[in-house]
């Protein structure tokens, strides 16, 4: 099996399988991946192929040239085929310097001879980058679904790989119905996820939205009933209420009680439901402090395109919907 029909079984991209462009990290532990780099004839056939493959960074040295460990040879980035950006000074050194240790894509340009006079190959990233952004994010609309590799969560938003080390941001109140505090509380460094493609700038950057596949409100609110006690994580805590996250996209609010804080796991008793309102009752019956606790992600659709999503219920008056 190769590895593009491998990848296409195992991950979750569909956009990434049919351009056959994977974040970093997909392709390092693939079957055909480790078997190309295992011999001598399997790198002259990658480079005689253009054939993109993955290794390590095992160094970035003082002229910011990435130093990858290929198995059977050594490998060598130059800093100008690092990235796409590189030359012109839109992406930084700091984009070289942080994949040390970690994989990344490149294809074979050539070969050298080391200092030691030891064969090594030439490396291209930004090769892989610019085939990415031809074949992959180019062809991207906005309500397409793709699948995506977190990188780095800041405060206000995620950082994912789309495809060869390209990134894309999505904002802190896209991720989820249920606001959150940081998007810690919902993902993890080299997570496979999905996402929506939310906008596309003049610079190709892209924009990623996830709560329009985490359900609508009656989708979730199916899994519960009046009377169930049930698990929960307390989001914010108000004067007039205590908000309670019962699943991503989906939060109740419970009356208000000292000695509660956000972050706080929660058993909860179910009141009431009122689609009517998009409300649903709830009783804290106990609280406590488990910052481990970390709310599963259930995706609702298998589709690769969404034009629009609606949220609310149709009894309520309220609309709370994307457009794409």
């Amino acid at each position: 099996m190769n590895v593009s029909s491998q990848l296409k079984k195992e991950y979750i991209g569909i956009k990434q399988s049919e351009s056959g462009f994977y974040p970093e990290g997909v392709l390092f532990n693939s079957y055909g991946n480790k078997r190309t780099l295992s011999s001598l004839c399997g790198i002259n056939e990658a480079y005689a192929d253009g054939r993109t493959l993955e290794g390590r960074v095992t160094l970035c040295d003082s002229e910011h040239n990435l130093h990858v460990d290929l198995g059977c040879m050594k490998g060598i980035i130059p800093r100008n085929e690092g990235a796409l950006g590189i030359d012109d000074g839109t992406v930084r050194d700091i984009a070289l310097i942080s994949r040390v240790n970690k994989p990344v894509c490149f294809k074979i340009i050539g070969f050298d001879r080391d200092e030691n006079s030891q064969q090594r190959a030439i490396l291209s990233r930004k090769a892989v980058q610019a085939e990415c952004m031809e074949r992959l994010v180019n062809s991207l609309k906005s309500g397409d679904v793709i699948g995506a590799r977190v990188t780095h969560l800041e405060s206000f938003g995620v950082f994912a790989d789309i495809g060869a080390g390209i990134s894309a941001l999505m904002p802190i109140d896209s991720i989820s119905v249920s606001r959150i505090p940081h998007p810690s509380v919902r993902f993890t460094t080299g997570q496979d996820i999905r996402a929506v493609v939310k906008g596309i700038d003049e610079q190709n950057r892209v924009t990623l939205s996830h709560k329009e596949l985490l359900g609508t409100w009656e989708q979730n609110v199916e899994e519960f009933m009046p009377g169930q006690t049930v698990p929960g994580i307390v989001r914010s805590v108000e004067k007039y209420g205590i908000f309670v996250e019962l699943s991503p996209n989906l939060a109740g609010l419970a009356e208000y009680s000292e000695g509660i804080e956000p972050g706080n796991a929660a058993s909860v008793y179910i009141k009431s439901i009122i689609p009517e309102r998009m409300k649903i009752k709830l009783i804290i019956v106990d609280s406590f402090s488990d910052p481990s606790q970390v709310m599963p992600i259930k995706y609702y659709t298998d589709c690769d395109h969404i034009d629009r999503f609606v949220y609310s219920p149709e009894c309520c008056e309220k609309v709370i919907e994307s457009i794409f």
